[in-house]
């Protein structure tokens, strides 16, 4: 175990490296300036600004000086509000990780629930159902979803009982978490639930489950109890990967739904050009989906003991 942490921790050093050297260069070929909208500056603010951060070195010096501070845990000061990116991060991905990790779950659970009923009712009317939605899932967009979910859910249910039931902007109460969620998670669970139905196909012809059924035991307990623990491996391999997919489909979703997550200041740096918090930020994330996918494979390991880490 601790001999294959340490080779996927090397792993993920290299990988967050080359992370950092293309985000880093590629950003220098984006078509504009960041003091672009201060033109009417004096030449020699603007000169100054340039110094300030660094922007007036050669290409390869400011990559060299930037790569020393990643090292070192500075990830550099917003080119825009002036602020350190390490706190402009702290505080927006506690918003952002509260919302992915309840689209995660809600994926999750309902995902499996969906998957399993519909492995069970092979072939009816609720089999049908299940897919269907899974299919419009995996088809549809989250933001057009949001959009969707935030016309009939929040405008036309709001005009038809004049009470607010679904918040469709902010993250306060109760009722500005639902749509967000469901129209981050929507995708995820699509996703799930088909990748359950497949998996709980094939346990369910397995020679164990026949023999279960022959010693007498309930479908209840056929399903909970010995098919689901086997037919859920697939889909835990996969969390690392989905929670990629909703993390980045939260900037979309965030700025549908103006929630003050770090998803915001993503696209908005992007838009303004500042390239420290684009950096930053790609970073910050790429780092943290690694650690997932470790956590993944790590869980992995324990759920199932015929995995062997240390020979993967």
């Amino acid at each position: 175990m601790a001999k294959y942490v340490i080779k996927r921790v090397a792993y993920g050093v290299v990988t967050l490296f080359v992370l950092v050297s293309l985000t880093f260069f590629m950003q220098q070929l984006l078509p504009g300036d960041p003091f672009v909208g201060e033109k009417n500056l004096p030449e020699a603010t603007m000169e100054a600004l340039y110094a300030k951060y660094g922007l007036d070195k050669p290409v390869w010096m400011q990559y060299f000086i930037y790569l020393g501070n990643v090292l070192h845990g500075d990830l550099g000061i917003s080119l825009q509000n002036d602020r350190p990116v390490t706190t402009v991060i702290g505080e927006s991905f506690v918003v952002s990780f509260d919302v992915g990790m309840r689209a995660i779950i809600f994926a999750f659970v309902l995902g499996v629930l969906l998957g399993t009923v519909a492995a069970i009712k092979r072939g009816s009317a609720t089999d049908t159902i299940c897919m269907f939605v899974a299919l419009v899932g995996v088809s549809v967009p989250s933001f057009i979803v949001g959009s969707v979910l935030q016309y009939f859910l929040g405008l036309k249910l709001y005009q038809a009982t004049q009470v607010t039931v679904f918040a469709t902007t902010g993250w306060g109460g109760l009722n500005s978490k639902i749509l967000p969620v469901l129209a981050l998670g929507f995708g995820s669970l699509a996703q799930i639930s088909r990748l359950t139905r497949t998996s709980m196909l094939d346990v369910l012809g397995q020679d164990y489950i026949k023999t279960a059924k022959a010693k007498g035991l309930s479908q209840p307990a056929i399903i909970w109890k010995h098919a689901l623990r086997n037919a859920i491996m697939p889909v835990v391999t996969v969390l690392g990967p989905i929670a990629a997919g909703v993390l980045t489909g939260a900037f979309v979703v965030e700025n549908i739904f103006a929630i003050p997550g770090l998803g915001r200041y993503f696209v908005q740096s992007i838009q303004n050009y500042d390239y420290t918090m684009i950096s930053g930020t790609t970073i910050f994330y790429g780092a943290f989906l690694i650690l997932a996918n470790l956590v993944v494979d790590l869980v992995y390991g324990i759920i199932d003991p015929r995995v062997k880490l240390e020979e993967g």
